[in-house]
């Protein structure tokens, strides 16, 4: 017995004999594989439509974290309102601002109230009165020098006197023979000359001495106590202040006009080398008012811009600027170290925020904390020109009129970080 079996497709018909049971099992496995053929585009289609809303939840989100991060970057948050209590705002506002540069510099001697002790005369000295730090008057005497030289000036000055007396009354005698017509006129002409000469000599030998800081009277006086007068020379302080160098020792032979005894310096006032740079240069002029201060100190000096260097350092590329500093009290001493603001003049309209409201973000660029409404607020980086009396001057990045945290904002940068 034949059995055709026809499976779907004419070319795959094929003819089973004598065996039926091979023929119903092919024809079952048939029909199993038409429905699982027809089964496959429908289970593709439910799982499709099964996975198509998982999809776009994964494609949520995902997106809502970038949006996330985009307002943590942008630095936007909001502060629940029992917690908007510990934050105190200011507003954006002008002012005129007082424009400063602040430098450094060193303090030295008023070169213009310092000077040196130097002897008039020859010889060792005999006694010093002074030593470093020393608090002297103009014209006090400093040390004493036992010089030869006063004595031979005094000598000359006596020999001049006597030669003027004995001159002076030759004259008057030769006046005498001239009226009596018993001398020519030319002679008592000469007589006269002669007496002038003397009294120039007297002058002459009387400046000598008052060089040495020595009197006719010093020397009258010396001469009706029939004592002998005393020959060491005073060195004597040509000014006020205060002896800043000792440069000489007991027994120590010195040179007229050429050996420093002392350096005394009016202390009232000092200059301060400072250094300005290029950028500040243009801004600095003569006569600028300038604050300084020291960390030993609990005030401030003040001073003046006397001097702006015409050159420029090599090794710090700055400009040296001399500060003529008032010292009360000669507090200010050479060598130290004081930091300068220079006043340089006033800008109209500046913006400024309390100092409480800058802070420093991890890259130590200066950020503040805007309201853009109320309990929300932004992180905003700015510019700023400098502080003083607890204000902020902000070149970039706010306007006038917009609110800021002045207290609390590190509150609201420690809950910006762990957003």
């Amino acid at each position: 017995m034949n059995l055709a079996v026809r499976t779907g497709d004419p070319a795959r018909t094929r003819l089973f004999v004598g065996k039926p049971e091979l023929g119903e099992a092919f024809v079952m496995t048939a029909e199993i594989m038409c429905c699982r053929r027809r089964l496959v585009p429908l289970v593709l289609g439910l799982a499709l439509a099964w996975l198509q809303p998982a999809c776009q939840k994964m494609q949520q989100a995902a997106s809502k974290p970038s949006e996330e991060a985009k307002d943590v970057q942008a630095g936007l948050f909001t502060v629940p309102p029992d917690q908007q209590a510990r934050l105190k705002t200011t507003g954006v506002r002008t002012t005129n601002w007082p424009v400063a540069i602040h430098t450094t510099g060193t303090v030295d001697w008023d070169a213009d109230h310092t000077t040196q002790a130097i002897t008039q005369v020859n010889g060792p000295i005999s006694r010093i009165l002074v030593d470093l730090g020393t608090a002297v008057q103009k014209d006090e005497p400093l040390l004493y020098v036992a010089s030869p030289d006063v004595a031979n000036a005094i000598s000359a000055y006596r020999k001049a006197r006597n030669r003027e007396a004995y001159n002076k009354r030759i004259v008057d005698r030769m006046q005498e023979l001239l009226d009596q017509g018993a001398i020519a006129l030319k002679d008592f002409q000469s007589s006269q000359a002669d007496y002038n000469d003397a009294t120039t000599d007297v002058q002459n030998s009387l400046q000598a001495l008052r060089i040495f800081g020595i009197t006719s009277q010093d020397i009258d006086a010396a001469e009706k106590q029939g004592t002998p007068f005393n020959t060491e020379l005073a060195v004597r302080s040509p000014i006020a202040g205060v002896i800043v160098q000792k440069l000489v020792s007991p027994g120590m032979v010195i040179q007229a006009g050429q050996t420093v005894c002392f350096a005394i310096s009016d202390v009232a006032t000092v200059w301060v080398q400072g250094h300005i740079f290029d950028r500040d240069l243009p801004s600095v002029k003569s006569g600028d008012p300038v604050d300084e201060t020291n960390p030993s100190f609990n005030r401030n000096f003040r001073g003046s811009v006397s001097y702006i260097g015409s050159f420029v350092d090599p090794n710090t590329r700055t400009t040296p600027v001399r500060i003529v500093t008032q010292n009360p009290g000669g507090l200010l001493k050479k060598d130290m170290f004081v930091d300068a603001v220079v006043h340089t003049g006033m800008r109209s309209r500046m913006l400024v925020v309390p100092v409480g409201a800058l802070l420093r973000d991890d890259k130590n660029e200066p950020i503040v904390y805007v309201q853009s409404e109320p309990g929300k607020f932004a992180q905003r980086s700015v510019a700023i020109a400098g502080q003083q009396d607890g204000l902020v001057a902000i070149t970039s990045g706010l306007r006038e009129g917009e609110t800021v945290v002045s207290d609390g904002s590190l509150f609201l940068q420690f809950a910006n970080s762990i957003k």
